[in-house]
């Protein structure tokens, strides 16, 4: 629902790599780069930007919609390959509806992502 999110990343390198790995598995990739940001999304249409600053502000939470279970998954591993901590493995969140399917993972700046699918298995 949002058209586009922006993180000040200490390292944006290494924020990169963490980000095009771990959101890979939900099609998400590196869609147009700047000398000081860099802008991930789908089909070539930026709705992440990482920019270059101290990484000091405050940890956010991000959810990226999955299509399915599957993704959700891809996206724990990916993450934690990545260098992400694991915030919270792939599975049913019933707390918030029966069919939240979640992922949780901190990534390099202590930003809570996730990725989380509503439909059932």
């Amino acid at each position: 629902m949002f058209d586009h999110v922006s993180l000040a990343v200490s390292d944006l390198v290494r924020s990169r790599t963490f980000f095009s790995q771990a959101l890979a598995p939900l099609d998400i990739g590196v869609a147009m780069e700047f000398p000081d940001a860099i802008g991930l999304g789908r089909d070539g249409q930026p709705q992440l930007w990482l920019a270059a600053g101290s990484g000091q502000s405050s940890p956010l939470h991000m959810a990226f919609a999955a299509v399915n279970r599957a993704q959700v998954d891809a996206f724990h591993q990916a993450a934690v390959l990545a260098g992400g901590t694991d915030n919270g493995a792939p599975g049913l969140r019933p707390h918030y509806h029966a069919n939240y399917y979640a992922a949780f993972v901190i990534g390099p700046d202590g930003h809570n992502v996730e990725a989380v699918c509503h439909q059932p298995d």
